[in-house]
């Protein structure tokens, strides 16, 4: 990839205003990323301490061990809302995606910067009203507000908590906009659709889905709000209202929602992955496409959480099949992954160690997420724990083993100082083995029949959700090693070069951190993104 791109500039996006206002109003692209990253991680780590008592309470058998059970369902409401709706949907898109999108393509910023900045402060907003339930009225109903119980049983803290998460569904919106139509519009001389990188192609798909699922998710909970309030007949079945309505509608944005949450993911492993290998990528245009394959099949699987709903046998084979088909464009970027590491010169550090754990996990996400594809055997596993170590394994296990690859590779590039790559290995050795720990017992236990939400179970579960819940403190450590990471080479970290790890898409072309337009001047682009010869 040739490109005219001075790599001396010394006006940089962190220098070029100062002071705090300077942030508050900013426009830059990469500060608005760096404002998610800072709100997306304290969310992560309130998420993570409701985590943490859950865990802490399954660990001793017998009612009541830790918290009273009306808590425990509000620890569960409260990590489960926080960590999907404020931290693994606006994480990757929100923060890495806002940073290196437009840099990636040779843009000066995104298509719409005031637009950029007004999706931050919806988020900022939204996030704020959901967590003024937790001042009144805390919410017990789960994350996914399942009626009738959300509209008839509960206080009105869901209200607060519901009507946030409507806010941030805008936020979602107007970032994926912003995206589709800079990586349409934006894009350097010479960058066809067919030279821009991975990670451009997985946020492109994503946007799609959350500019088409949102607003499902929206109207949904803007009915449950009326309902909720003005005794609107939608849900209730005393008025005339279908509560499975309330699922369908649901897991018609959620299950794309997935997705929403993993492609960004996946496009981060295929950069690490090429990066790591010093390989040009196997089959660029099979990932590039299997990725809007999956934005296009991820919305005709929703009824797969519905089998035992009482939906017809018919609906449930098409689901069933549709939701196996999408392990097909998966299947192929994981085969694609491997087939580049081959002959490849493959080198572990962090980065690519957090890419090879994304890959393990992921698999075996994927693999248990056949199981819950077959009708037959989801009437077993469902509401089990099985289902909870299956969700984790691809939510956790994926999105974040890939932003904390992403964050260890890309953290040179966007502060100018080099991070410890012994605390990074340090840190996916906890995360990895404490993951591992965590979940995987929770496959057995769900195939015992333990079912999931139940604040208590039966004294012979009592090994494994010990098990378990020692591997969750060692997922703790391993996060706050990779935080204690990041403020040392904040602090005290060392100049970095501007390519450090010899990529060989655009931002590695720039200087570290690049200037506030990105580019000194336009790159042009003659090659594709992993020309590695």
């Amino acid at each position: 990839m040739s490109h005219v791109a001075s790599t001396t500039s010394t006006t940089n996006y962190l220098n070029h205003h100062k002071g705090f206002m300077s942030w508050v109003y900013t426009l830059d692209h990469k500060r608005i990323g760096i404002m998610y990253f800072v709100t997306v991680m304290t969310m992560f780590l309130i998420g993570g301490i409701f985590a943490l008592g859950i865990r802490l309470h399954l660990a001793k058998f017998g009612a009541e061990a830790f918290i009273t059970a009306d808590t425990y369902n509000k620890f569960m409401t409260y990590h489960g809302a926080i960590m999907v709706f404020m931290v693994i949907v606006p994480g990757i898109p929100a923060f890495l995606g806002n940073f290196f999108l437009p840099i990636q393509i040779g843009a000066k910023d995104v298509a719409f910067p005031r637009l950029n900045l007004a999706s931050y402060y919806l988020f900022m907003i939204g996030m704020s009203i959901s967590l003024c339930s937790l001042f009144y009225n805390k919410v017990d109903t789960g994350w996914t507000f399942y009626t009738p119980y959300s509209t008839l049983s509960t206080s009105n803290g869901v209200i607060f908590l519901v009507l946030g998460v409507f806010v941030m569904g805008f936020s979602s919106i107007l970032t994926g906009l912003n995206f589709v139509v800079t990586t349409h519009k934006m894009r350097a001389p010479g960058m066809g659709m067919d030279k821009i990188p991975l990670f451009v192609w997985a946020l492109y798909s994503t946007a799609i889905i959350q500019i088409l699922a949102t607003p499902v998710l929206a109207i949904t909970l803007f009915l449950l709000i009326a309902e909720k309030t003005l005794g609107v007949g939608i849900f209730d079945p005393a008025l005339g209202g279908d509560p499975v309505l309330f699922q369908h509608f649901f897991w018609f944005y959620s299950h794309p929602a997935v997705y929403i949450m993993i492609l960004p993911a996946m496009g981060i492993i295929s950069e690490l992955i090429t990066t790591f290998s010093k390989k040009t990528i196997f089959g660029y245009r099979a990932i590039a496409y299997s990725s809007v394959a999956i934005a296009a099949v991820s919305f005709l699987v929703w009824g797969h959480h519905m089998f035992v709903s009482g939906q017809s046998t018919l609906a449930g084979v098409i689901f069933s099949f549709i939701t196996m088909l999408v392990g097909v464009p998966t299947a192929i970027k994981l085969f694609n992954w491997i087939a580049t590491m081959h002959k490849g010169t493959v080198s572990f550090e962090s980065p690519m160690l957090f890419a090879l754990g994304f890959m393990f996990l992921f698999t075996i996400g994927g693999l248990t997420g056949v199981f819950l594809a077959a009708s037959g055997l989801d009437i077993h596993f469902h509401d089990t724990y099985f289902v909870v170590a299956h969700f984790h394994y691809v939510m956790v296990g994926g999105t974040l083993m890939a932003l904390m690859g992403g964050i260890f590779y890309w953290f040179p590039k966007m502060f100018g100082k080099n991070i410890s790559d012994k605390l990074g290995q340090y840190s996916w050795v906890f995360i990895f083995t404490g993951f591992n720990v965590t979940f995987f017992p929770q496959f057995i236990l769900g195939q015992f029949g333990m079912p999931r939400r139940y604040f208590d179970y039966l004294p012979e579960y009592t090994s494994l959700n010990q098990i378990s819940t020692f591997g969750s403190w060692l997922i703790a450590i391993g996060f706050l090693i990779g935080l204690y990471a990041v403020i040392k080479g904040l602090v005290s970290g060392t100049q970095a070069a501007d390519n450090p790890w010899g990529g060989k898409t655009l931002e590695w072309q720039t200087s570290s951190p690049p200037p506030h337009e990105n580019f000194d001047k336009t790159p042009v682009v003659t090659a594709g993104p992993y020309d590695y010869r």
